[in-house]
């Protein structure tokens, strides 16, 4: 089967191996180019304001096609992986044999939802940017609602999924953190939330030092199951 724009090198860069990413799966990533945020504390801003990447879908298809038995996952990510078009890809994907995590901003609501509906979705990595009151600060982007849609629809589906923040002191507080614990419980979230702490790789979007502010864990509410990463 051939793809629509196969030969569109929209894939970045594929990461061949990695233990780390899709909890207890042997998996490749596979980093689309560009993203439509612009968060500050983001690390790979080579790939948000990429155009264009080393690979198309037909590249890693032939990629997987050798890994066979090798490998158990892909995982989809970026900047925006539901940006770009992946109904095809992924089921070429599911068709050799591979399960698909998407790591997502969750603001493509209606590409994910049409994965999700499809079945070809057997993870979901979630970024919980900021909350509400901070989202557009963090982000530069106005898509809080579509997020917002997305994570209701994540809660009320059987996906297995997660969802995440990176903190930056500086950026964002305990008591922004607590109400985003707080939303998600009042959601219906029981999984566990993790909470990533910012790496600072000089090469940041907006060259973002290491945070001055201190950031007391203690602080944190227990309504769900923390998990630092």
């Amino acid at each position: 089967m051939r793809l629509k724009n196969n030969d569109a090198k929209v894939i970045y860069d594929l990461s061949p191996f990695t233990h780390l990413d899709y909890p207890d799966h042997l998996a490749c990533i596979v980093w689309f180019s560009g993203c439509n945020m612009r968060c500050d504390y983001c690390y790979n801003k080579e790939i948000v304001f990429a155009k264009n990447g080393k690979y198309s879908y037909e590249d890693i298809l032939t990629f997987l096609e050798s890994r066979l038995n090798l490998l158990e996952a892909v995982v989809l990510s970026g900047g925006e992986a539901s940006s770009h078009e992946l109904v095809e890809f992924c089921q070429e994907v599911k068709r050799l044999g591979y399960k698909i995590k998407l790591d997502t901003n969750g603001t493509n609501f209606l590409h994910v939802k049409e994965l999700l509906e499809l079945n070809l979705l057997d993870y979901v990595a979630l970024d919980y940017k900021a909350p509400k009151n901070k989202f557009t600060q963090i982000t530069h982007s106005n898509k809080y609602d579509e997020f917002s849609n997305t994570l209701d629809m994540l809660i009320g589906s059987s996906i297995e999924f997660e969802a995440r923040t990176t903190i930056h002191s500086d950026l964002l507080t305990v008591d922004d953190l607590n109400a985003i614990i707080t939303d998600l419980s009042d959601r219906g979230y029981k999984n566990i939330y993790y909470i990533q702490e910012f790496l600072d790789t000089g090469t940041t979007i907006a060259d973002l030092q290491a945070a001055n502010s201190s950031f007391d864990r203690s602080l944190l509410l227990n309504n769900l199951e923390i998990l630092f990463r």
